[in-house]
């Protein structure tokens, strides 16, 4: 049997850094600690409070364009019932503060697996406060957290992997590429129907289930995104649009701002064609073939996109840690840029977001190392990825693994 490498210190330093980091993130949200930069809890205590009462009545909000969430969000918003002695927003960090606890025991029971590593438990357990205090402040984590176990639990249940895809696509769109690397029917099946029956579900019971596509549709481009990088240097050679808070979100309006957007829908339509050519030539696929498949969609889809918000940098950790759980993954690259691109990203906002807004040249460098530290860890990571399933020769043989354990052998799609 393969040894695992796992050293009872090593995973007692797991919650040794947890806890005071977490500890942190709570006194920044709860405001015992004022963190600099504009109050990013604001989302919490307003929004989705107000979320939460009209969706106690029983209809999603339909009114207000800021809504852009798929039907099952509704549960994440609904949540803080659960502590009904709590108020709202308290209520709220707490569960958040549970699905983070949740993602470091999945990864960490993970690490002590044949063919694993407790490197992606450090991965999250590092990556999470980089994000500042922005990271608690959003339902993200309860995302990742459902990820993170369909993830790990596909490698041997496969229908369990699709079934949870489907959930948290449900959740927050996102987790649908969890199934580009997945080759097992029954994972495609499990999420079709359960995808289904949750559709049906809400849209029977709640008016307004899928309004949200509307309201994504005529969003425009964010300030910290790829594409608004042209109007933060247009700025300075007199373009003469403005910024504003639109569709939830502060995003450039003005010329050429329509173009800017179109072709940014058009480099995701080609990163998927990209995937889709990926998909017919791969000829290898291991147990983490599945996890650095999602990783690379999720890069290629983050990078460009009209809008790279905060807390889109939260997926990418906890894919990254899963990756990264896996031995033979070649994702150690990827996630180190990933993981800097987040301390940059608290840099950008909320530290000094004013700097952003005014396109001045500490928001404009934050927002060029970021991005860049981004599509650069697409590049290398897509590279990996092809190389790594479309060549034969690039696979390593392995160690035999348990019997318990899935061999860490290759499987076609046939």
């Amino acid at each position: 049997m393969e040894k695992t490498d796992v050293r009872p210190r090593g995973l007692l330093a797991l919650p040794a850094v947890w806890v005071p980091t977490r500890l942190l993130l709570l006194l920044f949200v709860f405001k015992v600690f004022v963190f600099p930069g504009p109050d990013v809890t604001g989302d919490v205590s307003v929004i989705y409070h107000g979320w939460y009462e009209t969706l106690r009545g029983g209809t999603f909000p339909l009114d207000d364009v800021t809504w852009q969430y798929p039907p099952a969000a509704a549960l994440a918003i609904l949540s803080p019932a659960l502590l009904p002695f709590l108020g709202y927003a308290e209520a709220f960090y707490v569960l958040v503060v549970l699905a983070d606890l949740a993602v470091l025991a999945l990864l960490t029971y993970s690490g002590t697996r044949p063919g694993r590593t407790p490197r992606g438990a450090w991965v999250w357990v590092v990556g999470v406060p980089l994000l500042g205090p922005t990271v608690y402040a959003r339902y993200d984590v309860m995302v990742t957290a459902v990820a993170v176990a369909a993830l790990l639990a596909g490698v041997r249940r496969p229908r369990v992997l699709g079934a949870l895809a489907a959930f948290g696509a449900m959740l927050k769109v996102w987790p649908a590429m969890l199934l580009v690397g997945v080759v097992r029917r029954r994972a495609w099946a499990a999420a079709a129907v359960t995808a289904g029956v949750i559709a049906a579900l809400f849209t029977l019971t709640m008016p307004g289930a899928f309004a949200f596509l509307t309201f994504q549709r005529d969003r425009g481009t964010e300030v910290e995104s790829l594409g608004a990088l042209v109007f933060h240097v247009a700025r300075h050679f007199g373009w003469e649009g403005r910024v504003l808070l639109n569709y939830g979100s502060v995003e450039f309006l003005g010329p050429h701002v329509q173009t800017v957007s179109t072709v940014a829908l058009t480099l995701t339509g080609m990163a998927f064609g990209w995937l889709l050519v990926w998909r017919m030539l791969a000829v290898r696929f291991l147990p983490h073939t599945a996890a650095d498949a999602a990783f690379v969609a999720v890069l290629l889809f983050t990078v460009t996109s009209r809008v790279i918000s905060p807390q889109y940098l939260v997926w990418l950790v906890g894919l990254a840690a899963v990756c990264l759980g896996f031995r033979a993954s070649r994702m150690h690259r990827p996630a180190v840029l990933v993981l800097t691109a987040c301390l940059v990203t608290t840099l950008e906002f909320p530290l000094w977001f004013a700097h952003v807004v005014a396109s001045d040249a500490l928001g404009v460098t934050l927002l060029f190392v970021r991005n860049g530290l981004l599509v650069l860890a697409t590049v290398l990571a897509a590279r990996e990825l092809w190389r790594a399933t479309t060549r034969p020769e690039a696979v390593e043989p392995v160690a035999p693994v348990s019997r318990t354990e899935p061999a860490d052998t290759p499987a076609t799609a046939r």
